[in-house]
């Protein structure tokens, strides 16, 4: 009897690993999958941070040119692109089981006809970063590890969020993307970020999640709090109309440090620690 409910049940055990794994990307596409994937490219810094996160660095076998964390684990894997000029042949010589892609990435339809797995993904908000976390953990075949480390980067948001001061909390704040002229508005996930610890973004949320902006936009929104790359920010007061902002006149500039920088414009799971980086400018400010 025991030896007839041994074979039983490994006879289940083996149909349930022979199920496939089904996954829906961001442009409503299917993808079924025999396994788990043990070769992956990423194609974007987020991605490849999330795929990082979860466990699954050795089976990256190659990533974008902007993915640099974690550092260690990508620093012999060959660099691939970027959004407009990924090298197909080469991806297609790493025989990768699954790419990982932005939903603004052009030119995969070739690496599609080719026959390869492309799984692209949306990155513009704290729902689409949650998203992708768990998707890229049933991806790795550990479908709970995604829930269990968004719940980590929620408990540091929070912990940020009691770390702003008081005197700042409801201030106007300027997030500028790059040396401009895109910024962060409220519906992206930067502006999210900042809702939840307190700040006011001048960018309003008709405008979309990353907007142009014309030049005069700061200046007329006279922004409490501006927050850039420190290598733009030396010049802010040198921009015109900039120096009678009540940000630049008080001194309330966070500078951040190219490498933190990079952290907080990417959506993946360094979230909660970019909340703790602006907190921590924020109390310099104060």
């Amino acid at each position: 009897m025991r030896f007839w409910f041994a074979c039983l049940l490994g006879f289940w055990c083996l149909l349930a690993s022979a199920q496939p794994l089904v996954l829906k990307d961001d442009r409503g596409n299917s993808h079924a999958l025999k396994a788990p994937p043990q070769r992956i490219v990423s194609l974007l810094p987020s991605l490849t941070e999330a795929v990082a996160a979860l466990g699954g660095a050795p089976k990256l076998v190659g990533v974008d040119r902007w993915s640099n964390w974690p550092a260690p684990a990508l620093a012999s894997l060959p660099r691939l692109g970027g959004l407009d000029d990924v090298q197909i042949e080469t991806i297609a010589r790493l025989k990768p089981d699954v790419v990982l892609a932005s939903v603004a990435s052009r030119s995969l339809d070739r690496l599609e006809a080719l026959g390869f797995t492309v799984i692209r993904l949306r990155s513009e908000s704290h729902a689409d970063v949650r998203r992708t976390l768990g998707l890229v953990a049933q991806l790795l075949g550990q479908p709970e590890a995604g829930e269990r480390l968004w719940g980590e980067v929620q408990q540091r948001i929070q912990a940020a969020q009691a770390r702003v001061p008081a005197g700042l909390r409801g201030q106007s704040v300027y997030f500028e993307i790059g040396g401009g002229p895109y910024a962060a508005g409220r519906s992206s996930f930067i502006g999210e970020t900042l809702t939840l610890l307190g700040l006011q973004n001048v960018v309003t949320p008709e405008l979309g999640p990353f907007p142009k902006l014309n030049p005069e936009f700061v200046v007329r929104a006279r922004p409490g709090v501006v927050m850039g790359v420190a290598k733009e920010a030396a010049g802010y007061g040198a921009r015109p109309g900039w120096s009678s902002m009540p940000a630049l006149q008080l001194q309330r500039v966070c500078a951040f440090p190219s490498e933190v920088y990079e952290m907080l414009i990417r959506p993946g799971p360094r979230l909660g620690e970019g909340a703790e980086v602006v907190a921590a400018c924020l109390e310099r400010l104060r």
